[in-house]
């Protein structure tokens, strides 16, 4: 194939809006420029509020992670206030997050990135009849199980949150609502119910199964289930060398509380874990279409170029640590947490690495959720005594499904005078920074094929969703 230049996109079955310009040279991306071609402006709405104005605005900006928003404003505030959750309170906040987490994974797999091996590209593939009648988009038989167990599991949200999305029910003092013991008792009955569904469809054996394999040979061993059928399919289309990222990954801590965070908070960089810095975590705008200089977010502020000047090509902002892109996800959370299979894919870092960290994590969640909900105590405190705000700055760092959230808001008399917010897919799918580094994805599609006459390729499809965008939360 002679060089050529395509424009990918829209995407389906990915939140948002999302175009890609790809260079192919001899058939593969030579490079690419991914763009977040909608400006919402969030960030620009928050002015003037008050303070506690946040916490129904922020859950706004996307509503299959709305938590997740909730979660990382709360925090936020309840630094800027000075207050310290009630530990029980912190219980029932990290057990609602998880469940939405946990719901959003179930739901890409299923979904978002399955359908895509049941298209008739593939036809004549082994395993392809088998991924028609499971996968294919509006009938095949996981999909409809996995809904209703989707369903079922966010119940529990109904009876800790009131509604879902935008619940109201995370505060900076804890949470709204003590459940009854009545109320916990159908919540492990959810929970079991759940997970009947993912050891019968997804894994088809134990939960600790899966947990315990700890080699990639003992991960492609596994053949039982949804997840035996994915192994065989990225055996045979090559899916551990396809959309390979830098190796560096970044997790800000999964579902925090005193005890300290259930997935561990830190750095994976040059084959080692480090220590996570906000402090260095600047937004370089060189490549946006935005005005100002690259800082801290705590100093930052969103103001759109409306000329969409050259060499602006995205909405998004590109976030960096210590001057350096990282990936963020489900694969960089067990990466961080030091799981031996994530660690051991650490090397591969391409589609099958993330779908595995993500199908690892799905396990391991649903172990925590349990833990968690056996532990809340239904005659303790779930809020402690909390003002609003005066004046302050706060920092609100959370692990959204798709990886590193993070809000930095400033307070002035009881009002909103900076709310600055980093979600994952800005991380993942930043332009290039001004010394012309690409961001996460941009690098990730470097390589991958392009067949004559595509228009949209298949392979660069499946490296956009096994990072699982949510391009609604990228420009707030």
């Amino acid at each position: 194939m002679s060089d050529t230049q395509l424009l990918v996109g829209p995407f389906n079955r990915v939140e948002g809006d999302l175009e890609i310009r790809l260079d192919v040279a001899e058939g593969r991306v030579r490079s690419a420029q991914v763009n977040s071609p909608m400006f919402r402006g969030f960030e620009r709405m928050l002015l003037g509020k008050g303070a506690m104005d946040a916490l129904t605005i922020t859950p706004r900006i996307c509503g299959i992670c709305s938590i997740s928003q909730s979660a990382a404003a709360a925090r936020a505030l309840a630094q800027a206030a000075g207050v310290v959750p009630a530990p029980e309170g912190e219980k029932v906040a990290a057990l609602l997050h998880m469940v939405e987490n946990q719901a959003d994974h179930m739901t890409h797999f299923n979904l978002f990135f399955m359908p895509d091996f049941a298209r008739s590209v593939y036809a004549g593939r082994r395993w392809h009849a088998r991924t028609v009648a499971r996968f294919t988009a509006m009938q095949g038989s996981a999909l409809h199980g996995a809904l209703e167990a989707r369903a079922r599991l966010l119940h529990i949200v109904g009876l800790l949150g009131g509604k879902w999305p935008h619940t109201l029910a995370i505060q900076p003092g804890g949470v709204t609502r003590a459940p009854s013991l009545r109320d916990k008792l159908r919540m492990q009955a959810s929970l079991r119910a759940f997970r009947a569904y993912l050891e019968a469809e997804m894994f088809g054996a134990p939960l600790e199964a899966f947990i315990a394999l700890e080699s990639v040979a003992a991960l492609e061993a596994w053949d039982t289930g949804d997840v035996g059928l994915f192994l065989e399919i990225a055996a045979d289309l090559d899916l551990a060398g396809m959309g390979q990222g830098s190796g560096r990954y970044l997790s800000y801590g999964a579902y925090p509380s005193g005890e300290g965070p259930v997935f561990a908070r830190g750095i994976w960089a040059g084959g080692a874990l480090g220590v996570l810095q906000t402090a260095q975590i600047t937004e370089d705008l060189s490549h946006a279409w935005m005005l100002g200089e690259a800082v801290h977010p705590e100093a930052g502020q969103t103001v759109p170029d409306e000329a969409m000047r050259d060499p602006g090509y995205s909405w998004c902002k590109a976030p960096r640590l210590g001057g350096l892109g990282y990936e963020t996800g489900a694969l960089a959370r067990q990466v961080v947490d030091g799981h031996p299979l994530a660690r051991a894919m650490v090397s591969e870092g391409g589609v099958r690495a993330r779908i595995v960290g993500r199908l690892l994590e799905i396990a391991r969640t649903q172990v925590g959720m349990e833990e968690r909900l056996a532990g809340i105590d239904p005659a303790a405190r779930f809020m402690a005594d909390w003002a609003p705000p005066r004046d302050g700055v706060g920092e609100g760092l959370v692990e959204a499904a798709r990886g590193a959230l993070g809000h930095w808001c400033r307070i002035e008399k009881g009002r909103i005078a900076s709310w600055q917010i980093i979600a994952p897919t800005t991380w993942n799918f930043s332009p290039r920074d001004a010394g012309g580094v690409p961001g996460p994805l941009e690098a990730a599609l470097v390589g991958a094929e392009v067949q004559p006459g595509e228009e949209t390729p298949i392979a660069v499809q499946h490296i956009v969703r096994s990072f699982d965008p949510c391009m609604v939360c990228t420009v707030h």
